[in-house]
């Protein structure tokens, strides 16, 4: 089954990106992506969709 999370920035905060998930047996995404806020690219991590 796949769901939705939200890759969050760890420098700002800010949720960026919407992906997909496989969600059984699997750990936290965690992924370097542009932020548009920091005009870098950061580390970002999953968080889950509220």
């Amino acid at each position: 089954m796949r769901e939705y999370v939200w890759l969050e920035c760890t420098d700002c905060g800010q949720r960026n990106y919407r992906v997909q998930k496989e969600t059984r047996g699997t750990d936290r995404l965690e992924l370097n992506k542009y932020c548009p806020k920091n005009r870098k690219h950061t580390k970002h991590k999953e968080s889950r969709k509220k």
